[in-house]
């Protein structure tokens, strides 16, 4: 029988667990050591949030917080589950980035923390969020910096050469895995340069209203010495271009 789901979602769906209890460990993952700065950067709001892979909420219960009513939606159900279990959001979906299961023109600002590196057909998936946006909405987008995917560090040191090996040109697949402290997380996805993400806005009707290139908050910049000197992150809020 021939198996029809994409690369991407099959991974997740086979990680889900992993990815549940290491994202809710703050010492495995790195959204911890940027979460103040993420949150300053979207700021308060009051209307309608869309989290586009919402994986086991975090960002859904940020957004939350910060007054938003949220909609979480994953295309895997056992990370919407999770989220559900963890009271992340207002409502939830199971729903594919390339295929958002909403009405045109819903939400005031939808979120895609750390999902375009996650899906293969970036363009189609950055459609349909610019979709199910209100024409006056917002997108926020985050993800691992192009250039830290292309290169890696010599040493542990905190000030040892960055060096990029190969090309930062080109559309590669990656796969990894990490270990730490009895917990291990399998990485999968795909790593394009910056300037294929800003064509799929273009090509949707966005445009980028601002950017930044966080450093780890303040008070862990002294262990994360390395990600201070080098972007480990690259986030940009995106509108539509004026008709």
């Amino acid at each position: 029988m021939q198996n029809d789901s994409p690369p991407d979602r099959e991974h997740w769906a086979r990680v889900a667990r992993q990815w549940i209890a290491w994202a809710r460990s703050p010492q495995h993952d790195a959204y911890w050591s940027y979460r103040n700065s993420l949150v300053a950067f979207i700021g308060k709001g009051t209307g309608k949030a869309l989290d586009v892979g919402c994986g086991e909420g975090r960002v859904s219960r940020d957004l939350k917080t910060l007054g938003y009513y949220v909609t979480a939606t994953d295309t895997v159900a056992e990370m919407v589950e999770a989220a559900r279990q963890a009271d992340s959001a207002d409502e939830y979906a199971v729903s594919d980035a390339t295929s958002l299961s909403f009405e045109d023109g819903t939400f005031d600002l939808v979120v895609a923390y750390n999902v375009l590196m996650d899906v293969e057909d970036v363009p189609r998936s950055v459609r349909e969020m610019r979709r199910v946006m209100r024409p006056g909405g917002t997108l926020l987008v985050s993800l691992v910096h192009p250039f830290r995917d292309r290169g890696s560090f010599t040493d542990d040191t905190p000030d040892a050469p960055f060096v990029v090996s190969g090309t930062y040109y080109g559309r590669e697949r990656f796969e990894g895995s990490e270990e730490r402290d009895g917990l291990k997380m399998d990485f999968a996805g795909w790593s394009q340069p910056l300037q294929d993400y800003m064509a799929a806005l273009e090509a949707a009707g966005l445009a980028i209203t601002s950017l930044l290139e966080p450093q780890p908050d303040a008070e862990l910049q002294t262990t994360l010495q390395q990600w201070s000197r080098i972007p480990l992150f690259l986030w940009f809020k995106a509108r539509p271009l004026a008709a």
